[in-house]
């Protein structure tokens, strides 16, 4: 947990990443774009693509909004960057039993 408090500090941790994924905002976030794209936009009603043309709805609210009310996550500690990219790339090949996620596989 050090480490992670050490990377928290400089604005580069989990808990930042995190932080950053829950606020829905797609500028700078490629995990809400995958969201917005997959699971937000796929749901929405004319009426809404209209208030959002007009400026009266805001994707990034309605992102943040199912992230909130449908997403959760769960983390591992590695001993180190490298063996946390090579689990990553590896449940991104579907190494779970789960198979490949829905946002972000390796194809």
């Amino acid at each position: 947990m050090r480490a992670h408090r050490a990377a928290q500090a400089s604005g580069k941790g989990l808990f930042s990443r995190l932080n950053s994924h829950a606020s829905g905002r797609r500028s700078g976030d490629q995990f809400c774009i995958y969201v917005c794209d997959r699971l937000v936009l796929p749901n929405l009603n004319t009426e809404q693509i209209a208030q959002i043309a007009a400026g009266e709805l805001s994707l990034d609210r309605l992102t943040r909004q199912y992230i909130h009310e449908h997403l959760s996550y769960r983390f591992v500690e590695t001993i180190n960057g490298a063996a946390a990219r090579e689990l990553e790339a590896a449940v991104r090949r579907g190494a779970l039993v789960a198979g490949q996620p829905f946002l972000n596989p390796l194809r």
